[in-house]
């Protein structure tokens, strides 16, 4: 896992530049990481170094729980590597859509719940104490079981894109694998030669 490890850094997490997850990516890295510079990471609350050259994954995100990265952009970056790149902003940023709006309407939907079920009992949503009223994990139990029937097709969905994403991602790393080895051979050889 030497490839994998992740070093605690400043309140983010640093990945090594050779170490890659299909499911990481920053979603706002479009120009400045074109452009060989570090991207504005607004709203990530963090930002990497700049003499930074690795990724770096960020705090949780306050919707959709996920962890953003801003990815390292090395200055000769092959066209095959910013495919991959941009392949794993591409489900990074689709997984953060999809989780910030499946989060938000489960809030939304179990406060409504939670409402109506109080309501229903002749209860407000806060008892004398000034403590927020609850209801029995049984009740509770109705309620996630509803919004899993409601979005079973969603979440289906999202689960066949996520597979396509990945298997995108893996087919790409297999080629960059195999074009840095080759490079690495070829640049062996001329060594040997010399």
């Amino acid at each position: 896992m030497a490839a994998a490890r992740v070093l605690r850094a400043g309140g983010c997490y640093r990945r090594h530049p050779l170490a890659s997850a299909s499911s990481s990516a920053s979603s706002g890295s479009g120009r400045a990481a074109e452009r060989g510079e570090r991207p504005d990471s607004v709203g990530l609350g963090f930002r990497p170094p700049p003499h930074s050259h690795s990724d770096w994954i960020g705090p949780p995100d306050k919707h959709s729980n996920l962890r953003p990265v801003i990815f390292y952009v090395p200055p000769e970056e092959s066209a095959l590597e910013r495919r991959l790149r941009e392949a794993r902003q591409e489900a990074q940023a689709s997984n953060q859509r999809f989780w910030a709006r499946h989060n938000r309407a489960f809030r939304q939907e179990k406060e409504e719940f939670i409402y109506s079920r109080l309501k229903a009992k002749g209860l407000e949503m806060r008892d004398e104490s000034g403590q927020k009223a609850t209801l029995s994990a049984e009740e509770m139990a109705d309620f996630y079981k509803d919004f899993l029937s409601k979005n079973l097709k969603k979440n289906l969905q999202y689960n066949r894109d996520w597979y396509k994403h990945n298997f995108r991602i893996t087919f790409l790393m297999g080629q960059v694998a195999l074009m840095r080895a080759l490079r690495w051979l070829r640049r062996r050889k001329k060594n040997v030669e010399q």
